[in-house]
C-alpha cells in the first residue's frame, strides 16, 4: 500500500479497520492496494479499472456496459454457501454450516495468494440510509472491479460514516477474490467457498464472480442482519418496498416477500405506483407505535428475463436508455445487448457467458445454450427509475401498512388473499411454497418450501425467527394486514389464467382493503375479493372487461390441493419446535379446509358457493 492509501486507511482512526485490511494484505497477496473513499474521483477510477481489467465492457449506449461470469457460474452456490460456527445449533430446517475453526482453515487456503498480480480494492459502504437508524456500515475487499462497480450502483459509500465509528468494530466485513482468471473468468468454481461467519460477522468468497456470490453487501450482508435483527427485536427481511396509489393522492406503504423469479422486482414496479426498494427491507418499531421499513439499498440487481416493453414498460425504459448500468450474461451482437422475452428478434450469433454463440450451440454436456442465461442481470440505479418514490431515501424510513408473501404456484393459491389476523398472516408466509427457477443452480420445476422467502438467507434458529415475527406487533398502535399473491396458477392445459399486468389490480385491492374500502369473502384461507370489486379495478386500472367466469376460474378454492399442501407442511413443521401459535394457525387451516370439503362436497369450490 503507497503513503497516499495508507493515509486513507489511517484517517479513519480505526483500529479493526486497518487490522482486517492488514490480514487481507497478508494472506491475499495483492500487486497493489486501493483505499477507495466517496469522493468521485475515486469512484471513477473503480468504473474505469472494471474496463481496464476486462471484467466489463462498453456497449453502444452511452454508460451501459456487459459483464460475463464463467458458464459455470451462474446462480447462488447453495451447497458451498455456509455458515461458519464453534458450537452446535438446532436451527430447526435444513442450513449447510462447517464447524468454525476448520472453515476458516480450508477458507484461508484458498484466499492464500489469491491476488497475486491483481489490485486489492478497499471499499466503505452503508447498508441502509447514512445517518439513519436503519444504517450499518460494511467494509468490502475485492480484487473484482466489476464487484466494487456494481457495489457503487446497488449501495451507499460510506467512507464517511466509518470515521464516526470512533474506534469501533461495529461494522460487517467482506473479503472477496474471484481467484485464478482464465479467459476474465474464475477458473477453480470446483473450489468456490462463501463462508459466513456469523459470530463476528465476516464473510468469505473465492473464486467465484457471479454476483449473488460475491457482492458482499447483497445476500451475504443479509444472513449477518437477520441474525442481528433477531437479537435486536427488528426484522430484516428478503422484501420490497413500494408505495400504492389510491384515490385522492393517498400513497400506503407496503412491503412484499417473493422468492427470486416470482415476481417482486415487477410487482415493485407496478405502472403508476413508486418503488423504494426492490430486495431486502429492514423493518423497525417506531416509538410512534407503527412500523417503519428502509431500503437496504440504492439500487436494483435484477433478473432481466422477459422484462420488455408490454410488461415491464419502466424497467424496460430503463435498460435501454443512456445511463450508468450494467448487464450481466446477456447476448452482445455489435454492442447491443439481448436477453429472453425480451419482446424483440433475437440475433443468430453474438457473445454471451458461453463465448461466441450461435443459435443451436451446445455445451459439453450436450444442453442446448440460450441466447441469454435464465438468470442474466441488470444493475442499475433506482434513481434511473421514472417511478422512483419520494421517500426511497428518507432516513426515517416510510410507515408500512401491508405484507405481500407470493410464491410461484401452478396449481394450488389463489391469486391475492388476505390473512384473518397478524399471526394467520405470519403463518401463510412461514408456509410459502415456491416452484424453482433458474436464479440458484439446480433442477427447475421442483416445489420447494420457502418460508417468507427467506430460507436460504435465515442465520437463527428458525423457531426463534417466527416467534420474532409473531411478537414484532405486539403493543403497536397500527398492525399492517398481510397478503398471499400468487400470479402463477395455470390450467390443465399449462396457460395462464391471468397475464402479467393483473398483479395491479390484486395489489389495488389490497391497498383498498386496508383503508376499509372493500368488503371480502371468508374462505377457509383467508380473505378474498368479491367479483364486483375486482371488475370495477379491471376496468379503471387496465381498462379491460373482466368476466364472471374469469373470476370463478380464479378464485375457486381447490380444496383438496391445499390440503396436500397442509399435509406438506404438516410433514415439515413435524419434527421442529414450533411456537404454539404457529401450530395453532396450521391445525385451524387444516380443520377449516376440511370442514369446507365436507360441507360441499367437492375438490373444487366456486367462491360464489361461500356467499350462500
Amino acid at each position: 500500500m503507497d503513503e497516499i492509501n495508507l493515509q486513507k486507511l489511517d484517517a479513519l482512526n480505526n483500529q479493526y479497520v486497518t487490522k482486517v485490511v492488514q490480514e487481507a494484505i497478508q494472506r491475499c497477496k495483492p500487486a497493489k492496494v486501493t483505499v477507495v473513499t466517496d469522493a468521485k474521483e475515486d469512484l471513477a477510477y473503480v468504473r474505469e479499472l472494471a474496463l481496464i481489467n476486462g471484467e466489463e465492457q462498453k456497449l453502444k449506449m452511452e454508460g451501459h456496459t456487459v459483464h460475463f461470469d464463467s458458464y459455470y457460474d451462474q446462480g447462488r452456490d447453495k451447497a458451498h454457501t455456509r455458515y461458519l460456527v464453534s458450537q452446535d445449533i438446532d436451527w430447526g430446517i435444513k442450513v449447510e454450516y462447517t464447524e468454525k475453526e476448520r472453515g476458516l482453515k480450508e477458507i484461508n487456503s484458498l484466499f492464500e495468494g489469491s491476488m497475486r498480480g491483481k489490485e486489492m480494492l478497499v471499499r466503505f459502504f452503508s447498508l441502509g440510509p447514512t445517518n439513519s437508524v436503519f444504517s450499518l456500515r460494511a467494509l468490502q475487499i475485492t480484487d473484482s472491479a466489476y464487484v466494487a462497480h456494481s457495489e457503487d450502483i446497488l449501495y451507499r459509500p460510506a467512507y464517511e460514516e466509518f470515521k464516526k465509528l470512533n474506534n469501533s468494530p461495529d461494522f460487517f466485513f467482506f473479503l472477496h477474490s474471484a481467484g485464478r482468471l482464465e479467459n476474465g473468468v474464475s477458473k477453480d468454481i470446483d473450489k468456490r467457498r462463501i463462508y459466513i461467519d456469523l459470530e463476528e460477522n465476516k464473510v468469505y468468497s473465492v473464486n467465484t464472480q457471479y454476483a449473488g456470490n460475491s457482492i458482499g453487501l447483497k445476500k451475504l450482508a443479509f444472513r449477518l442482519a437477520i441474525k442481528k435483527a433477531n437479537e435486536e427485536g427488528w426484522l430484516a427481511e428478503h422484501m420490497f418496498i413500494m408505495g400504492v396509489h389510491g384515490p385522492d393522492d393517498r400513497v400506503t406503504y407496503f412491503t412484499g416477500a417473493f422468492p427470486s423469479a416470482c415476481g417482486k422486482t415487477s410487482t415493485a414496479m407496478i405502472p403508476g405506483q413508486t418503488i423504494v426498494g426492490d430486495d431486502i427491507a429492514y423493518l423497525k418499531r417506531i416509538d410512534d407505535g407503527i412500523i417503519k421499513a428502509a431500503n437496504v439499498e440504492k439500487g436494483i440487481f435484477g433478473i432481466i428475463q422477459d422484462v420488455n416493453p408490454q410488461d415491464d414498460p419502466l424497467i424496460y425504459r430503463a435498460l435501454t436508455t443512456p445511463r450508468e448500468l450494467i448487464f450481466s450474461n446477456v447476448l452482445v451482437n455489435d454492442g447491443v445487448p439481448y436477453w429472453l422475452g425480451m419482446g424483440k428478434e433475437i440475433p443468430e450469433r453474438g457473445i454471451n457467458h458461453s463465448g461466441e454463440w450461435y443459435k443451436g450451440k451446445r455445451d459439453k454436456e450436450g444442453k442446448l445454450i440460450d441466447c441469454s442465461h435464465k438468470n442474466a442481470r441488470y444493475t442499475v440505479g433506482l434513481n434511473a427509475l421514472e417511478n422512483i418514490d419520494p421517500r426511497a431515501n428518507d432516513p426515517a424510513g416510510v410507515p408500512v401498512q401491508a405484507i405481500i408473501y407470493g410464491g410461484r404456484d401452478s396449481d394450488t393459491s389463489v391469486p391475492v388473499v388476505e390473512s384473518f389476523s397478524w399471526p394467520h398472516g405470519v403463518f401463510l408466509g412461514a408456509t410459502l411454497e415456491s416452484e424453482t427457477t433458474a436464479a440458484t443452480i439446480g433442477v427447475e420445476g421442483v416445489r420447494e418450501h420457502d418460508p417468507m422467502a427467506n430460507l436460504d438467507f435465515i442465520s437463527v434458529p428458525f423457531k426463534t425467527y417466527i416467534e420474532n415475527h409473531l411478537k414484532f406487533t405486539e403493543g403497536l398502535r397500527e398492525i399492517p394486514k398481510i397478503y398471499g399473491t400468487n400470479y402463477f396458477l395455470k390450467d390443465e392445459s399449462g396457460n395462464y389464467f391471468n397475464s402479467k399486468l393483473d398483479k395491479k389490480v390484486w395489489v389495488l385491492w389490497a391497498e383498498g382493503r386496508v383503508h376499509g374500502e372493500f368488503k371480502a369473502i371468508d374462505t377457509p384461507v383467508g380473505r378474498i375479493p368479491c367479483y364486483e370489486d375486482l371488475r370495477r379495478l379491471f376496468l379503471e386500472a387496465l381498462g379491460k372487461d373482466y368476466d364472471k367466469a374469469e373470476y370463478v376460474q380464479q378464485f375457486s378454492l381447490r380444496v383438496t390441493k391445499y390440503l396436500e399442501k397442509m399435509e406438506r407442511m404438516e410433514k415439515i413443521f413435524k419434527n421442529i419446535e414450533m411456537p404454539l401459535a404457529f401450530t395453532a394457525e396450521l391445525k385451524a387451516q387444516t380443520e377449516r379446509l376440511k370442514l369446507a370439503k365436507t360441507k360441499f362436497g367437492k375438490d373444487t369450490i366456486s367462491p360464489l358457493e361461500f356467499l350462500r
